[in-house]
Order: structure tokens, then sequence, then C-alpha cells
């Protein structure tokens, strides 16, 4: 609560929903889809769709042994279906969002995933400029 009295109630809100654009466009570059719909989706717990053809825990588990990034599966009927990506407090950083999009990048085009090498960073830097 301290911190957050500290950056002001609204400049957290505010730098909250900035990172989730950028993140959200990063992700679209690359082809993920969000599960909630437009206007139901929390900025600071991005869950999206796994992509077609790729493996829930290779990723997840690449992101933290490769990357030291950890993000959640999905639960109950959504198991092996989404990847829950935490944006919260201090976590909610620019820093942040560029590199799981890099690593995201990285990991799906080693597991066969075709899209424009670059373009979710680019996307998302797009909205920070």
């Amino acid at each position: 609560l301290r911190l957050v009295f500290e950056e002001g109630l609204e400049s957290c809100y505010a730098r909250h929903q900035l990172n989730h654009r950028a993140l959200k466009a990063g992700l679209a570059a690359l082809g993920i889809k969000y599960a909630a719909q437009e206007g139901h989706q929390l900025p600071m717990l991005n869950a999206v769709h796994i992509p077609e053809g790729i493996d829930d825990m290779t990723i997840r588990k690449a992101l933290l042994d490769r990357f030291g990034i950890e993000i959640g599966g999905g639960l109950g009927a959504f198991k092996g279906k989404v990847w829950r990506i935490g944006l919260m407090g201090y976590g909610a950083r620019k820093n942040n969002v560029l590199l799981v999009l890099s690593a995201l990048e990285q990991l799906l085009a080693e597991q066969g995933m075709k899209f424009e090498h670059g373009s979710s960073v680019a996307a998302a830097n797009a909205v920070y400029a």
C-alpha cells in the first residue's frame, strides 16, 4: 500500500493499463488471442489462448528455466488451453513486457510457430511510443 500511495493510485492504474495494452499488442502480433472478451479483460492478469500445436508445459518450463519468467497455466476447464500472464504491482513494467514477448518469440519459434520475428516487441514499443 505504501508503494501505491507513493506512486499515486491514478498513476498506478495508468501504468497497469499501459503495460496491458503493450502486452496485448505484442501478443496480437504473434496471433495470440485473449481468452476473455474485450471489455472483460484484467490488465493485471492476462489470460491468453495457447497457440495450436504449442505444448503448454514445454513453453512454461523453458520460460522459467531459461529466462526466469513464470507464467501460470490454465485452471479447471482451461488447463492446457490458456496461459495466465501477470502484470501486477512492480512487475507491471515495460522491461518485463518486452522480456516476456522476446522470450515467447524465441520459444515459440523453436516449437515451429510461424510469425514475423521481432513483431511482438515492435508492436509493444509502438504502444509505448
